[in-house]
């Protein structure tokens, strides 16, 4: 009897120990340790084009994971910067998550759309905000940024409102068109109408079990929780993200910086 009460009580201690582990490694530890993941695309353009795809920053200003996001930028030294929506978390967070954005620099423009966050909690005279922080907003809206190159960026689908022929109303036929936008279900409309789309909002489940997968996924993220996807001639990048939402952990999903390499 003594002998199973003393195999209980290890037990016991070692369930404890591994528990706090995860605690430790989901609130601690991974939520910091941002993965770099490397994918070349071919695409017919007349220069190859190094993009940094970021999203879901859910930033308040430059603590520990930001000055690691810059880092990072700054070693890789990308063509063009996009950042797919939820800047921020609340609308407090925009005067620090500024102070993040006016140190990313890259020769073709870092470039942002809306996520639910931005819709969620609008920011007054936002033109001001994003001009005064060195970067551009693409809302229902396309840029040409090289010779054959557009963007294309679009409203949130969760919680604004995408219009997918205003976009590209100014997008030549010939031209290779990325699209950038926050909820990746939106890929279902958006297929066809572009070569490369570029979406996050999922988190990549942020809380992944062995064996099960994520707990839990937000609205509008479908079948695309994270990684490649392809229909109707257009392919699809789902990243994980920098932030967190909800709850400030990750636990078997890494933060990421997607680094795409569009060329033959």
């Amino acid at each position: 009897m003594a002998t199973r009460a003393k195999k209980i009580v290890i037990a016991t201690i070692v369930a404890a120990l591994l528990f706090t582990g995860v605690l430790l490694d989901a609130f601690l530890i991974e939520p910091y340790r941002i993965e770099v993941s490397y994918h070349q695309v071919q695409a017919r353009i007349g220069s190859p084009i190094k993009i940094a795809h970021l999203t879901d920053l859910h930033s308040g200003g430059v603590g520990t994971r930001e000055e690691k996001l810059l880092a990072i930028l700054e070693t890789e030294r990308p063509d063009l910067i996009v950042i797919t929506g939820d800047l921020i978390s609340v609308s407090t967070d925009y005067a620090g998550c500024r102070e993040v954005l006016k140190r990313m620099h890259a020769p073709l423009g870092v470039w942002v759309t809306h996520g639910n966050h931005e819709v969620w909690w609008p920011i007054p005279n936002e033109e001001e905000y994003y001009e005064s922080a060195g970067v551009k907003r693409l809302v229902n809206s396309s840029r040409q940024i090289s010779t054959d190159v557009w963007l294309v960026g679009l409203d949130d689908s969760f919680a604004g409102s995408p219009d997918i022929d205003c976009s590209v109303a100014a997008v030549p036929p010939t031209a290779y068109r990325i699209a950038l936008f926050h909820s990746p279900s939106f890929f279902d409309r958006m297929a066809g109408s572009c070569e490369l789309a570029l979406a996050g909002h999922s988190h990549g489940g942020q809380i992944r079990l062995p064996f099960v997968g994520p707990l839990w996924v937000p609205p509008e993220t479908g079948e695309y929780v994270a990684g490649w996807f392809e229909k109707r001639s257009s392919r699809m990048y789902v990243s994980r993200g920098i932030g967190t939402s909800i709850l400030a952990a990750r636990f078997l999903c890494r933060p990421e910086v997607a680094i795409i390499t569009l060329g033959e």
